[in-house]
């Protein structure tokens, strides 16, 4: 039913009087999707021979409302950039660009921008024009298998808290697929248990319905009630850069309030390094990869073959077993990128919160993008899972009232954050040639990338707090804008010598040698490296299959355990723990990340 709506008003006439916000009376469209519809005069109609009552009608035309109000947003875009099509879309001038910005409402970004543009050119490259408008340019959008029972009432939906970890759902369904009367719609009772994060006292909203292959999905929402977080004023904020080897590279920053004039970095860099994660990212994507590629030529084997002719029974077992491991691996990547971001955003707000900082400075994901065409880097930087990363630091950050701000990404590694000039990259310190890890400035910098990054960040948003916006979709903040301020290091005053007193003395270690040097004892027990040497050669075992040639390459054979050796295990006895959070279950021996201080910083 909502698809039929959509498909019926899908027209630039009519997606214009809905961003109008008008309706055919004089009167301003109310804020619900459904009635706004129905004075519009586009009530979801029922099919033939299928009986629903008003409330089934409602939810249908909620979900064609929020789909058509999505693609309104959209449609004031690509009416911009049509109006001002340039000569070549890929190079604007200046004059165009100015005349583009003009023509588009406020908030959009680049990003949007971009993709809008490569849709409007793919279609001119196939259809050899430009389209009229966007209803022309992308087909209508479906709307998802799902019943969003916010738009009903009593009559339809009930829940009920029955203890605090148990809500019972009541909903009328049909029994059969095709009900021809009420009679075929009965109460339903759907017992969903409530997980342990969520608290004891919150209030308890109207579900959303998913069906699925085993039964029905409930998204239970609940709602408790907080203060949103200021947007300025703040004088202590943790600066956090994306990294490509390292998923976060944090660090702290204090203002004295005075718009920016003096700005210092407080300690070394914050790391959340997921290198280990990510190799495990690359096996687990080749390995689908490959199942792809088998489930590809034996579909092609099945399709191929005579519609009289009786397929083969075996070459479908390989199939389905096939896609079956297909899925586990597509579930196994799924949780392991919810394990690993949920991890790092828990990482980021206990060092926030331990540290006193009200603000947590993000780099603006949009305005991301690797330009050079690898895509090697592009499997990188989407495996990192920036957006996840995103929305769990949004989420953790609100319940401990720190806020999120969003800054501009561009020039936060290409410029020192001391002096503002474009910095060079090396490979070391002492290593002076062109490379990616170390940044060194005219200035007197020498300092890591992504630190020298975080710096920026950090102080691009102490610097801009004057120009800082809530954003409506995250419900935190951004600055779309920005003005760079210099920020330099914290340097520790020096107490001041009292004249006439003394210094303390203070015993010399003696440092000369006078006996022979103290040798040093191994344990019995050690973890040894799983890199194993291929060198050094080492007499082998008797009863080897190398004892032939006598010798075999040094370390240990995998199914061989030597006496006081402790091999090391994929799950170690002590997993590393964040302030009683654990870092993601099953992977925590491929993360290093800076451990967050049991007590607070002091004030400085």
């Amino acid at each position: 039913m909502a698809d039929q709506v959509i498909a019926q008003r899908w027209t630039d006439a009519c997606l214009a009087q809905l961003a109008g916000g008008v309706g055919p009376d004089g009167r301003v469209l109310p804020g619900k999707g459904w009635v706004a519809l129905r004075r519009l005069g586009w009530g979801a109609v029922a099919p033939v021979g299928v009986v629903v009552s008003d409330r089934v009608r409602r939810v249908a035309e909620e979900e064609a409302a929020r789909a058509l109000r999505l693609s309104t947003s959209r449609r004031l875009v690509v009416v911009a950039l049509l109006s001002t099509w340039p000569r070549n879309p890929a190079q604007r001038t200046d004059q165009e660009w100015s005349t583009l910005r003009r023509s588009l409402p406020d908030g959009v970004d680049s990003a949007t921008i971009r993709n809008r543009t490569r849709q409007i050119t793919a279609w001119v490259t196939r259809c050899d024009r430009l389209p009229v408008d966007m209803c022309e340019l992308e087909a209508a959008p479906g709307v998802a298998r799902q019943v969003s029972l916010a738009a009903a009432d009593r009559q339809l939906v009930r829940v009920q808290r029955v203890d605090d970890r148990m809500v019972r759902v009541w909903v009328q369904l049909p029994v059969c697929p095709l009900p021809g009367s009420y009679a075929d719609w009965v109460w339903h009772a759907l017992t969903v248990r409530v997980p342990a994060t969520m608290p004891g006292t919150p209030t308890v909203c109207t579900p959303t319905l998913r069906p699925a292959v085993d039964g029905v999905r409930v998204d239970l929402p609940w709602r408790v009630d907080h203060i949103p977080s200021t947007l300025m004023g703040h004088t202590r904020a943790v600066g956090a850069d994306w990294g490509v080897n390292t998923l976060l590279t944090g660090t702290f920053a204090d203002s004295d309030g005075s718009g920016g004039s003096s700005l210092r970095a407080m300690g070394g860099p914050l790391r959340f390094d997921a290198t280990g994660v990510s190799s495990k990212f690359v096996r687990l994507r080749r390995h689908r990869e490959q199942l792809n590629t088998k489930i590809d030529h034996l579909t092609r084997l099945v399709q191929g073959r005579p519609a009289a002719a009786v397929p083969d029974p075996a070459l479908l077992t390989k199939l389905m077993r096939l896609r079956t491991e297909h899925e586990t691996v597509c579930a196994r990547i799924r949780h392991l990128n919810r394990a690993l971001a949920w991890s790092a955003a828990r990482w980021l707000v206990d060092h926030a919160t331990t540290a006193d900082a009200t603000v947590i400075y993000l780099e603006d994901l949009t305005t991301l993008e690797a330009r050079s065409g690898s895509r090697s880097l592009n499997r990188r930087l989407s495996g990192a899972v920036r957006g996840q990363v995103s929305t769990a630091v949004h989420h953790l950050a609100t319940k401990a009232g720190v806020a999120v701000v969003r800054v501009p990404a561009r020039g936060t590694s290409s410029c020192c954050p001391r002096c503002g000039a474009t910095v060079r990259h090396v490979k070391a310190p002492d290593r002076l040639v062109a490379g990616y890890r170390w940044t060194t400035c005219g200035c007197g910098l020498s300092a890591d990338r992504d630190h020298a990054a975080a710096q920026r960040i950090a102080a691009r948003g102490l610097a801009n707090q004057t120009r800082t916006r809530r954003d409506p979709t995250t419900g935190g903040g951004i600055i779309r804008t920005a003005i760079d301020a210099p920020i330099h290091p914290h340097r520790p005053r020096r107490r001041k010598k009292t004249p006439g007193a003394a210094a303390p003395s203070r015993p010399r270690r003696d440092r000369r040698k006078n006996g022979p040097t103290r040798q040093q004892v191994r344990p019995a027990t050690f973890r040894c490296s799983p890199l194993l040497p291929s060198r050094r050669q080492t007499p082998a075992p008797a009863d080897s299959p190398q004892a032939v040639t006598g010798k075999r390459p040094a370390g240990r054979l995998p199914q061989e355990t030597h006496p006081g050796l402790q091999v090391p295990t994929t799950i170690p006895t002590r997993p590393h723990r964040v302030r009683g959070a654990l870092l993601g279950h099953g992977f925590h021996h491929l993360v290093h990340a800076t451990p967050v201080p049991t007590a607070k910083r002091p004030n400085r």
